[in-house]
């Protein structure tokens, strides 16, 4: 069965229902729980069904309010202003996270790219579109509860690649601590994916700013890019500014539409904004 009508089964079921649990829907498809959770990540990051432990719930038609809708909406339009930066032909490494999931989503389309990712769920959205052109290199490493590859092994398998850009998920940044991981092996395999890349964009929604993390992956200006939401409060925006490559602000669309596509694009060396990427 594909992907797709995995999850048309899914969405089915949530709408009929109102809820499903990841339980359920290993045993009647017949997969793996973790292709469950991707299914159920890509219909939560198109706003059709909610996240919850253990499975999935139905959504308000309205424009979501809570934190977490809110947060998948941002990680859309990031997603989205992210994939503008790919040109084909091109090699990318991506991390592991739900930014960096609905990322692979958008290049799927992208021709004759080469991605290295630590991510399971990366590698296993890539792989489904079995496209011949499209080459997914998968780290190994230990298997983290997020789907993520990590330590040793991961890092030695980094260690003689080469790309031409990294797309990092976060689980916070600060002015302070910087970017940072929830543990030590996700922050040094992070630290290996930021080696191998001629240049490191960092994906953040603006609700991690503030966040610290138990280990440090990158001070703020040891990244290239940052690519963020327009929630940014404006001080936080200043700071970003002053200390990183550059600054994309991706702004959320309303519901129903695709993310907006007009980005604002803010340079450290040149001190002013330029024109949005396209």
């Amino acid at each position: 069965m594909l992907a797709r009508q995995r999850q048309g089964l899914i969405l089915d079921e949530v709408r009929t229902a109102g809820g499903v649990r990841v339980s359920e829907l290993v045993d009647r498809l017949g997969v793996s729980d973790m292709t469950i959770r991707r299914d159920i990540e890509v219909l939560a990051g198109r706003g059709l069904v909610a996240r919850v432990h253990g499975g999935a719930t139905s959504v308000a038609e309205p424009r979501p309010t809570t934190r977490a809708a809110a947060r998948t909406e941002a990680e859309r339009a990031i997603a989205a202003a992210a994939a503008t930066l790919v040109e084909p032909g091109s090699s990318v490494a991506m991390s592991a996270g739900p930014t960096t999931t609905l990322l692979a989503a958008a290049l799927s389309s992208i021709p004759r790219l080469t991605v290295v990712t630590n991510s399971l769920p990366v590698a296993a959205v890539l792989h489904e579109t079995g496209r011949a052109d499209l080459a997914v290199v998968l780290t190994g490493g230990e298997r983290t509860a997020s789907d993520a590859l990590v330590g040793p092994v991961a890092v030695a398998a980094l260690a003689g690649l080469h790309v031409d850009r990294l797309f990092l998920g976060v689980h916070g940044m600060d002015a302070t601590a910087g970017f940072t991981a929830p543990g030590l092996a996700e922050a040094a395999t992070d630290r290996a994916l930021i080696r191998s890349a001629r240049s490191t964009t960092v994906l953040a929604a603006s609700a991690t700013w503030g966040v610290v993390g138990l280990s440090t992956i990158a001070a703020l200006d040891d990244v290239d890019l940052v690519v963020t939401d327009d929630g940014l409060d404006p001080h936080v925006r200043e700071i970003l500014q002053a200390e990183c490559g550059d600054l994309v602000l991706a702004g959320a669309a309303p519901r129903g539409l695709p993310p907006a596509a007009a980005i604002s694009v803010r340079s450290r060396d040149a001190g002013q904004q330029r024109s949005p990427v396209s």
